[in-house]
């Protein structure tokens, strides 16, 4: 079975299930019936935001049956490759190969550590293949977005993982994976079909991520312009990169993403705070209008 095949169709993102998860006990009790509600309405796969370990994914593994979780994305300046590797070998002996590794190389920002990034990835995937119990490649993505680390998730794993893009990127990112590779967008939705406050709540959201010259050279190569990234996004990035409206809404862009060359689509909802939300109720609706299982 390909990694394609084995996450499914469509995937839930959060930023819930990172750091926090470890800081509270009713929360992680919150957090791990959310991800046996999910696994229960259909969803193929869960990413794990918010900077997280294997460790992370491991409470969550244990409260699901079929549901696959995946890191999105375990950054590689906090964590070296054998213990990872390592960690990765243990889950996934233990839980039915579910457990799908995503890499990425962060922002400078938020890693102290952050040169050379495509260099490092490739040591960090060298350092994987050299463990005494490999992560195969076929079991990680990258969180990749220029055409190197395109290339890179192509070469040396099962694909790409890219956050905070488009329809239009998508479809270039498959031209530079080719036909094989798994490509799993994540994309921003906020369910409200006030256009106006949607907008609100998109730009709230999305101006931490517009600090981050990954993203906006990325955003660049795609032609948008600074005048796009001043005051939270312009109307014309913020339609781009979030889905606003109802669930038919959703499910017309997923359906461009699926057009546009994409295996996979990771929803994350944002609410007024994304973070601590654990927005079941909207997952519930998006589980009744998306095709959890097919296309």
């Amino acid at each position: 079975m390909t990694v394609t095949e084995d996450i499914g169709t469509i995937g839930i993102w959060t930023g819930a299930y990172g750091a926090r998860y470890s800081e509270d006990a009713s929360r992680r009790a919150e957090i791990a019936d959310a991800a046996a509600e999910l696994d229960e309405l259909g969803y193929g796969t869960l990413w794990l935001g918010g900077n997280p370990g294997v460790a992370n994914a491991v409470p969550i593994l244990e409260a699901t049956r079929n549901l696959r979780v995946a890191t999105g994305i375990l950054s590689i300046w906090e964590h070296q490759p054998a213990a990872v590797a390592a960690q990765f070998a243990e889950a996934d002996a233990a839980f039915d190969h579910r457990f799908l590794l995503g890499l990425g190389v962060s922002h400078a920002q938020l890693a102290d550590a952050y040169a050379r990034p495509y260099s490092a990835m490739k040591d960090f995937l060298t350092g994987l293949d050299e463990a005494p119990v490999p992560v195969p490649a076929g079991r990680r993505v990258l969180a990749a977005l220029g055409p190197k680390m395109l290339k890179l998730s192509r070469d040396r794993a099962a694909g790409a993982h890219p956050y905070l893009v488009t329809v239009e990127y998508t479809a270039q990112a498959r031209a530079a994976l080719g036909e094989h590779a798994t490509l799993a967008p994540e994309h921003k939705v906020v369910l409200d079909t006030d256009l106006a406050r949607g907008r609100q709540t998109a730009r709230d959201y999305l101006s931490f991520y517009l600090a981050m010259p990954n993203y906006t050279n990325n955003l660049q190569r795609l032609g948008f312009t600074e005048e796009d990234f001043k005051d939270g996004g312009s109307d014309r990035l913020i339609d781009a990169v979030f889905a606003i409206g109802d669930v038919d809404a959703v499910r017309r862009r997923t359906d461009e993403f699926f057009a546009a060359g994409a295996d996979h689509v990771a929803l994350q909802v944002v609410t007024a705070d994304p973070l601590g939300d654990i927005p079941r109720t909207e997952w519930r609706r998006l589980a009744e209008a998306l095709p959890l299982t097919s296309r």
